[in-house]
């Protein structure tokens, strides 16, 4: 892998703002906030324009603590349809720059525009994208330039918004290993404390860590942060990883077909954990749940619901998949059962209507959810469970 890359990682600024500013030109130079529930003060901000965040808005803040922030806010409701359209036309841009596209998200891409080495300077290149974006769109963006993902994505969060940054290996010392641990891209907000705890503080901190403490408190996944703090990063921009998880789901084919209740609910509780299990591991939310019976005789019926909030939690997944079965199941003795999830959207765009009580309510289960996986990433599957009786037939 010695052949010099030009990879772009390119993020939209304040995207959903951005768009409502686009849509409305009245909106520009002030300070816009995207909330759910904006009749109420205690709906959850969602993003906001950076004016906003001039003032201290956050996103998550509940709506009455922006305004006592900001008093002169101006308050949108999201508009879906809007932002999935202008993420389109914003691809559709990218693709004409070349076929190595890869989107991670709604505002967000990588490009491999390697080909482009010997006939333009890269950063030359990056502002005529980011110039043909704001001209066609009205909408600003910052990309990072760098000879892999990794950097790519680490450059563009440097200089926001607006910002056209590189970052060479050769720079990595200087503009990397000084952030903060919390900053590095893939160390979650819930592992901070954890490599704090084992003296890694900065970015630097973990490039120079012992390779044996990190496998025993990181696993594999310590390795290869490693590697990417140290600049290291092989991982081709696929055009088709975006597109790959467009379900997540179990299923799970019973000891004996059976009518019993509390065999089909405790089941049902079961693959929900295990379903909420993949979504949390890839920071993912679902909008859609599907249950799946197949019955005695084998025939096989499904019944969906879409949300209007996205979901993710064991409790969230197994109330909507006992509801959708209680509609479904024709009291026939039941072979196999399955729970999918899709419309999948990833954690920072999976905004909730939440009032202050309920949003309070979500951190605390949050926790919860958090102790109960350590309990089984650290003695297995089954030492934490649900109380229920085992009943047999």
């Amino acid at each position: 892998m010695n052949r010099a890359r030009l990879i772009f990682h390119l993020d939209m600024n304040s995207f959903f703002a951005s768009v409502e500013i686009a849509h409305d030109p009245t909106l520009k130079g002030k300070p816009v906030a995207i909330a759910g529930n904006p009749e109420e003060r205690r709906g959850i901000i969602v993003t906001s324009s950076y004016e906003a965040r001039a003032k201290g808005v956050k996103t998550t803040m509940p709506i009455w603590q922006a305004k006592k922030l900001c008093p002169n806010l101006l308050i949108l409701r999201p508009n879906g349809d809007r932002y999935r359209a202008a993420s389109k036309s914003l691809f559709d841009i990218l693709f004409t720059y070349t076929p190595l596209v890869q989107q991670v998200s709604i505002d967000e891409g990588y490009l491999d525009l390697t080909s482009y080495l010997k006939e333009l300077h890269p950063v030359q290149l990056a502002r005529n994208i980011q110039e043909r974006i704001l001209k066609e769109l009205k909408l600003p963006c910052s990309i990072g330039i760098a000879p892999n993902k990794f950097l790519a994505k680490m450059a563009s969060d440097m200089k926001k918004p607006n910002g056209i940054t590189i970052l060479r290996k050769r720079d990595i010392e200087k503009k990397l290993w000084t952030l903060e641990i919390e900053e590095m891209h893939g160390i979650g907000k819930r592992t901070v404390e954890k490599w704090r705890k084992h003296d890694i503080k900065t970015i630097g901190d973990l490039a120079k860590a012992d390779k044996e403490l990190l496998l025993r408190k990181f696993g594999d996944r310590g390795l290869q942060l490693k590697e990417r703090a140290n600049g290291h990063d092989y991982r081709p921009v696929n055009p088709h990883a975006y597109s790959e998880y467009k379900s997540i789901g179990h299923s799970t084919t019973l000891r004996s077909d059976t009518k019993n209740m509390p065999i089909i609910t405790s089941t049902l509780d079961d693959l929900a954990r295990r379903v909420h299990q993949r979504l949390r591991n890839k920071e993912i939310f679902a909008r859609g749940v599907q249950v799946t019976i197949r019955y005695h005789n084998w025939k096989m019926v499904t019944r969906s619901h879409k949300l209007v909030n996205p979901i993710q939690s064991p409790e969230d997944l197994t109330r909507e998949a006992n509801m959708l079965f209680e509609k479904a199941w024709n009291g026939e003795a039941v072979r196999l059962l399955g729970i999918s999830t899709y419309d999948l959207l990833e954690r920072k765009y999976a905004y909730k209507q939440l009032d202050l009580f309920s949003y309070r309510e979500e951190i605390k289960r949050e926790e919860i959810d958090k102790t109960m996986n350590q309990l089984r990433e650290r003695f297995g599957e089954d030492i934490v469970r649900k109380g229920w009786k085992k009943q047999e037939e």
